[in-house]
């Protein structure tokens, strides 16, 4: 029986998937001792050198799930600097440079480089970093071919090419852009996709440039019905804001994350919440690359306690301390909804979402009930009734803890 223990042992620990001391270490250094799920079936196979087609959402710890074993695959062969080897395409600037302090990271006590490029700052000193020589390279694709287009990036020797999350790479209208890089790349090489979902654009995308990929598929570890408790608080589309006040004040809630439907609607709220004496700030796509990387440090030093986000820019973002996230608008799809409420509830601890429910946005309950399998538990706040109309109405379900 010990030995059986202690077999099992090996073969779920990062050194038993065949990592080197350096990363191994590396991986220690930031508390981690066991390997989820996705890292346990994919390590493997990209040490390997195969292809890989894997289904997997944010907060599986998908990109330890490449990075560690593509640094690998770059340290074996010794960095020369003097050509990109790795390319990673991931779809926004702030998952860009999460990916990038990743590789950052885990590469601590290697000897390899890296360097990340995305619009909204300035392009020169990314040029600069380019000409310096590095073997990784994490960009989001419109800046790339920016790159492509000056002759500040040379693509052909690339070995290994990762798309991160190429379903939201759909969404944001890239896949043109990705398949302008893909004619850069040379045909000898490993490719890796992750998404959490596999539209017939994106299986037909990895159809087009794969080689036998293996094909791994995990549920995400901290599915919403197990970590992260849902309400939906019906009110008046009116008093939104000052129902989201409330709740802030009176439970004296720190780093939440609110999502509104549209940029305007994120800079209206964060300054009424400012006058509310709510410390906050807004990130979207029309704010400076700076401003939003500042708002985003801000947030993670508990200086903000509350951070209002449109579901591009908060792709990417991940704080483990997150313990709330609001849905200040409902989202149009379900599938958004999974992708808000993964804010919080990560690394296996416990997150609450709530959805602040206008009368119109009421039949939107029941499309995330059935994406999700879960019922979402309705509360009325003292208080902050909505109209009769709506209150009677509204879909009352028991909420099973």
């Amino acid at each position: 029986m010990q030995a059986d223990r202690q077999e099992i042992a090996i073969t779920t620990s990062f050194e038993g998937l065949g990592l080197a001391a350096e990363l191994v270490r590396a991986v220690a250094d930031q508390g981690y001792t066991e390997p989820t799920p996705i890292q346990l079936q994919a390590i493997p196979v990209v040490l390997a050198g195969r292809d890989l087609l894997a289904a997997a959402q944010t907060g599986t710890g998908k990109t330890a799930g490449f990075v560690l074993p593509m640094l690998q695959r770059l340290g074996a062969s010794g960095a020369n600097h003097h050509a990109v080897r790795a390319l990673i395409l991931v779809p926004t600037r702030e998952l860009a440079a999460q990916v990038q302090e990743s590789v950052r990271t885990y590469g601590a006590h290697q000897h390899l480089r890296s360097t990340v490029i995305f619009g909204g700052v300035g392009i020169n000193p990314q040029i600069a970093e380019l000409r310096r020589g590095v073997d990784i390279v994490v960009a989001t694709p419109g800046r790339l071919l920016d790159h492509v287009q000056q002759k500040t990036i040379d693509l052909s020797k690339v070995e290994i090419l990762v798309l991160d999350e190429a379903d939201r790479m759909l969404d944001m209208g890239f896949i043109p852009d990705i398949r302008r890089i893909l004619a850069l790349l040379p045909r000898q090489r490993q490719n890796l996709l992750f998404s959490a979902t596999f539209p017939d654009e994106i299986r037909k995308l990895a159809a087009g440039f794969m080689h036998d990929p293996a094909t791994v598929e995990v549920a995400r570890r901290n599915t919403p019905a197990e970590l992260v408790a849902q309400v939906a608080h019906p009110v008046d589309a009116a008093r939104k804001r000052e129902l989201l006040a409330h709740l802030v004040k009176t439970n004296d809630w720190r780093q939440v994350l609110v999502f509104t439907r549209t940029k305007h609607g994120a800079n209206r709220l964060a300054e009424q919440l400012e006058r509310d004496g709510i410390e906050a700030d807004a990130i979207h796509g029309n704010k400076s690359q700076n401003a939003r990387t500042r708002a985003l440090k801000r947030f993670k030093d508990n200086e903000l306690r509350v951070l209002v986000a449109t579901d591009v820019a908060a792709r990417g973002i991940d704080i483990p301390g997150i313990t709330h996230v609001i849905n200040f608008d409902a989202p149009r799809q379900a599938e958004d909804y999974v992708h808000r409420i993964g804010r919080t509830g990560r690394a296996g601890r416990t997150g609450i979402a709530l959805t602040l429910l206008s009368h119109r946005e009421k039949h939107l309950v029941r499309d995330i009930e059935r994406y999700t399998g879960a019922p979402l538990r309705v509360a009325v706040i003292p208080g902050h009734e909505p109209a009769a109309r709506f209150a009677s109405s509204a879909p009352r379900r028991r909420y099973r803890s």
